[in-house]
């Protein structure tokens, strides 16, 4: 099973949007966790547009990557920028990349158009984040069958 690691400043939104929808979406193949540089608390409006999905994130609270120490991860990616330049370096071969969105909790207007700006990082996140997975766990099926053939 891949795990990855979703990174972002707060661990409010968007690592909290895609830890559930990684986990919903690529259960049993992928394992999400979500951690954040400086965490706070998971944001309502994510809870609320995840629910929208059938995705309960509720349940959820913000880390410290300091408290997934230990852990070892295949993939860490961040999804902020601020997370980008503040992340931390991982040992082994863990792969990191940066898949940024903008932060939905910095959307200004009224409820319905704050609304929209979640769906949007949530909606895009999903998209984005299903194919970059898709294609490291095809990757890793081929490696695994191609090492199956060389053993034989």
């Amino acid at each position: 099973m891949l795990k990855v690691l979703f990174l972002c400043t707060e661990n409010a939104c968007r690592s909290q949007m895609a830890e559930g929808l990684v986990n919903h979406d690529l259960a049993g193949q992928v394992q999400a966790f979500s951690a954040g540089i400086r965490p706070s608390r998971v944001n309502s409006r994510a809870i609320q547009v995840m629910a929208e999905l059938g995705i309960d994130i509720s349940r959820h609270h913000s880390k410290s990557i300091d408290e997934l120490a230990g852990k070892h991860f295949d993939l860490v990616i961040t999804v902020c920028d601020s997370a980008a330049e503040q992340c931390p370096i991982f040992p082994g071969n863990t792969e990191v990349m940066h898949v940024g969105f903008p932060d939905p909790a910095k959307a200004t207007g009224t409820e319905a158009e704050i609304l929209t700006v979640f769906r949007w990082v949530r909606d895009g996140l999903r998209e984005r984040l299903a194919y970059l997975l898709q294609k490291k766990l095809r990757g890793r099926r081929r490696r695994a069958n191609a090492a199956k053939i060389a053993s034989a």
